[in-house]
């Protein structure tokens, strides 16, 4: 699969336009159950505004499900344009909850797809983003003289040392992305005249801050 960004954290940001305050909270979501909960989460916080619209994306590339609703507003005007905004960010694995509290002031159809337009893009601008790689765990036994030399060679594969165990020699658990794996053996085949390799004992996907 593709790699794909993903929010790294919750956001809030809150704006005010013509008296309604619009309140919209960004998160992770690694499955629609978590979404869900979200959304929950966020209408029981939020119970006494006009609307809560949910979004998401679950996935990323072109593995993806999507919802939105419009939670009470007019057809369109709310979830339609901040699901867009969603999808133009390039993130997936995100829930969107755009909270509004009516001012008294009517929006008009254009005034609410600007309002949630420029309210989901107040957070999806400025959230912190990781991309979920796929990565191996690997461990191998290596004697103590080459201990710094191969943290040189992990550091430099954009690996990192998960444990060190110091009996007998060095047993070391270590994980590196996938790409990287094999410039790593090749390193540590030339630095041991073969002889020492990683074995693969899991892999699985981690989630990298870029």
């Amino acid at each position: 699969m593709k790699p794909y960004l993903v929010p790294l954290t919750e956001i809030r940001r809150e704006q005010m336009v013509i008296n309604s305050r619009f309140i919209a909270t960004l998160a992770p979501a690694f499955s629609i159950d978590e979404a869900r909960a979200f959304m929950k989460r966020i209408r029981e916080e939020f119970a006494d505004a006009s609307h809560n619209v949910p979004i998401y994306i679950i996935g990323g590339g072109n593995t993806v499900t999507e919802y939105f609703s419009d939670d009470g507003e007019p057809s369109g005007t709310s979830g339609k344009p901040a699901l867009t905004v969603l999808r133009g960010s390039g993130l997936g694995d995100a829930v969107l909850v755009i909270t509004r509290y009516f001012g008294g002031t009517l929006l008009g159809t254009g005034g609410l797809v600007k309002a949630y337009t420029e309210a989901a893009q107040s957070v999806v601008n400025v959230v912190e983003r990781g991309r979920r790689v796929p990565v191996h765990v690997a461990m191998m036994a290596i004697p103590y003289n080459l201990l710094e030399r191969v943290r040189l060679f992990v550091s430099k594969n954009q690996g990192k040392v998960l444990g060190e165990d110091y009996t007998g020699d060095i047993t070391l658990t270590l994980q590196f992305p996938v790409d990287n794996f094999e410039v790593f053996q090749k390193d540590m085949r030339e630095i041991s005249a073969g002889k020492i390799q990683a074995e693969v004992i899991e892999t699985k996907e981690e989630i990298v801050k870029v």
